[in-house]
């Protein structure tokens, strides 16, 4: 009985390590886990931009003092569409013109909307053509220091795989920074191949139920969505709305506006979820009426880290 006993007291005794061992890896496991999501998600530097959203760059001095007053470092700035030609072809399109340029040490970063139509099959020579379209231009504009470039587009499960050799041979040819848009109901999806994504936090609604909810932005239509972002493992910059958007309806105008009370709670829940969204903020888009669309501080707890 006594040699019994003591045989069962070394099997607990060894039960009772093993259990800490096995706990104690665990721990480790998860640190180095968590370490290494922090040092992916470092990767997006801190730091305040907006987006440029019209055919010809010119700042006027609301704008400049905007761009002074936050401390916007980038501008996201549209350089033209991609669209669909009456051949079935994509081509250019509402193409920039530059009137002026961005203030000494604003970072430019051309990017470019692509419509869903254009990526529902592949284009062999795309990419190649969209990047040289893109050196082109600064050339032309003598926009130097260029080391980014950023892709819009609305991709669907359906044509997820297209888009993402898409944006391979971008990184390719461009041989540089490259990021994309990603919209609340791609989180659910597998990451593209970039450095980076944009998270749309505005047109998150219905147009079509507008009575019901603002389709600019309402925390509702969020809230589904947060569950999805701390799993999420590509670097993400959070871009947040300043805009109206105007619809004739039935012979109407009807204006949605993004709400500043609505964008500040957004901002809050999204960042309870995933603190570095915090890190890097956009705002879309610059335009004097929509600087005054705001008060100040509700710039200042938007671009807030």
């Amino acid at each position: 009985m006594y040699l019994c006993t003591k045989i069962r007291n070394h099997a607990i005794s060894a039960l009772k390590m093993n259990h800490r061992i096995v706990a104690l890896t665990c721990v480790m496991i998860s640190l180095l886990a968590s370490c290494g999501d922090d040092e992916q998600r470092k990767e997006l530097d801190e730091g305040n931009a907006v987006y440029y959203w019209r055919t010809d760059l010119r700042l006027d001095s609301t704008e400049r003092a905007f761009l002074h007053l936050y401390n916007i470092n980038k501008v996201y700035c549209r350089y033209f569409d991609v669209v669909m030609n009456d051949e079935g072809e994509p081509m250019p399109n509402a193409t920039i013109t530059f009137s002026d340029t961005l203030p000494e040490g604003v970072e430019m970063i051309p990017t470019v909307y692509i419509t869903i139509d254009c990526l529902q099959k592949p284009h062999q020579g795309l990419a190649a053509r969209l990047v040289k379209r893109i050196r082109q231009m600064n050339e032309t504009n003598d926009i130097s220091g260029v080391r980014e470039i950023q892709i819009d587009h609305d991709y669907t499960a359906r044509n997820m795989k297209i888009y993402y050799q898409f944006l391979e041979e971008v990184r390719q040819a461009w041989g540089q920074a490259l990021s994309t848009t990603i919209r609340l109901h791609q989180l659910s999806m597998e990451a593209p191949p970039v450095d980076y994504g944009a998270l749309m936090l505005y047109n998150t609604g219905d147009p079509q139920k507008f009575m019901e909810r603002n389709p600019i932005l309402d925390h509702r239509d969020v809230a589904p969505y947060l569950r999805h972002l701390d799993d999420y493992p590509l670097p993400l910059a959070a871009a947040y709305p300043a805009f109206s958007w105007l619809r004739i309806i039935n012979g109407v105008e009807l204006e949605h506006k993004a709400e500043a009370e609505e964008v500040t709670l957004v901002k809050r829940m999204v960042e309870q979820e995933r603190r570095d969204l915090s890190r890097s903020i956009i705002t879309y888009h610059l335009d004097k009426d929509n600087i005054n669309r705001y008060k100040p501080e509700t710039y200042e707890e938007i671009y807030h880290h």
